[in-house]
């Protein structure tokens, strides 16, 4: 009885394996031969294609990309070129320049103290038509105002003076700005100590107003 039993199950066993296999089987068959497959053929298909025609397009579009910095960089390479070239032709100029201005100043002594005398006095504060006056038309100036000394960094008033542009007396090649015939130079200085000494008065006087002595 026992191995009866034990036959019967292996049967069943062996029935219901044979049941799935053919289910199992039944099923992939139905799967891979219904619409739904194909039309999954068909969009993976497309995908493969869109996926192609991306890589394409990608492809392409670097290409562009490096032609782009190619042009790019001869564009540059070009423009430096021709910076370099302006730069060279400049400074050729201004050497040539150079070479004429330090010629005329050996030639011409007193060019190079006309310049000196020119800046002076556009420092000391005089206009371009007092400029050309003194140096050019060789005129006298009367004149009232402030006037600013570079060396003590200082204006100082004028009142009717008389400034004209002159030879030293020392030097013929040199010029001198001349305020009431006396060197623009020594009127600064002169006009300085007279400056510090009245500042040092104006302190003795408020130290003995408060009680103090020097």
């Amino acid at each position: 009885l026992k191995q009866v039993k034990a036959e019967i199950r292996t049967d069943k066993l062996k029935s219901a394996a044979t049941d799935v296999a053919t289910a199992i089987t039944s099923s992939v068959g139905s799967l891979f031969g219904s619409g739904k497959l194909k039309e999954l053929e068909h969009h993976i298909e497309q995908l493969h294609q869109e996926i192609t025609k991306r890589d394409k397009a990608t492809d392409e579009l670097k290409i562009q990309i490096q032609q782009i910095q190619e042009q790019h960089g001869r564009q540059i390479r070009n423009l430096q070129g021709i910076h370099n070239q302006e730069l060279e032709a400049k400074e050729k100029e201004i050497s040539r320049l150079n070479t004429i201005l330090e010629k005329a100043l050996c030639w011409f002594p007193l060019l190079k103290e006309m310049l000196r005398m020119e800046k002076l006095c556009y420092v000391t504060g005089f206009t371009k038509g007092m400029v050309d006056s003194l140096l050019y038309k060789k005129e006298a100036l009367r004149c009232s105002g402030k006037i600013y000394s570079e060396e003590y960094r200082q204006r100082f008033e004028t009142k009717n003076v008389i400034f004209k542009i002159e030879r030293s007396p020392i030097d013929k090649n040199k010029l001198m700005l001349t305020i009431n015939q006396q060197p623009i130079s020594e009127w600064f200085k002169e006009q300085w100590e007279k400056l510090q000494q009245h500042l040092r008065n104006s302190v003795q006087k408020e130290q003995k107003s408060r009680g103090f002595r020097m």
